[in-house]
């Protein structure tokens, strides 16, 4: 469960670390609802290493952002010993990482695009379970990012079953 903190996210904070840089979600931490901006992030960074990747090779931006998580894990666990709460809500780049996962897998288009960011949004902060099971017993780096890449999972079965539905 996302808490508060023994220490405020300010921009020095986000700076004081390459951690915190990374887990706040390059400063989207400091922002009122950070998740919702580090799942905005999402889709840039994305379109960044899309960029990269011919279509061709799905499996270079799976890579790409498995090691996106691995650092995750490491940055979110930094950061959240040194805010004093394994979860703080100023870390965001546990959405930023999953919704690039969810935007993997999206069709093209905006609409699609934009189903999956409001869908993400909502798996994210309802949380069904399992994903509430994992985020409050699952602690440290690998806590912070794992029921993200479940809320991830929920979007892209649910846009599975619309996609289903439209066509």
């Amino acid at each position: 469960m996302k808490g508060r903190g023994i220490v405020r996210v300010t921009p020095r904070f986000v700076l004081a670390h390459p951690a915190h840089f990374v887990a706040l979600g390059f400063g989207a931490g400091v922002l009122p609802a950070a998740g919702t901006f580090g799942t905005l992030l999402g889709f840039p960074l994305f379109w960044l290493l899309d960029a990269q990747f011919t279509s061709d090779a799905p499996a270079y931006m799976f890579g790409a952002i498995v090691a996106l998580f691995a650092l995750g894990v490491w940055a979110c666990g930094v950061t959240g010993r040194h805010l004093g709460v394994s979860d703080h809500n100023g870390m965001c780049w546990d959405e930023v990482v999953a919704f690039m996962l969810v935007l993997m897998l999206t069709p093209d288009g905006w609409a699609w695009q934009a189903f999956a960011f409001f869908a993400f949004r909502f798996f994210d902060v309802v949380k069904p379970p399992p994903i509430r099971y994992f985020d409050r017993s699952m602690k440290g780096g690998l806590g912070v990012m794992f029921d993200d890449v479940l809320a991830a999972g929920y979007t892209l079965l649910l846009m599975a079953a619309v996609k289903q539905l439209v066509t």
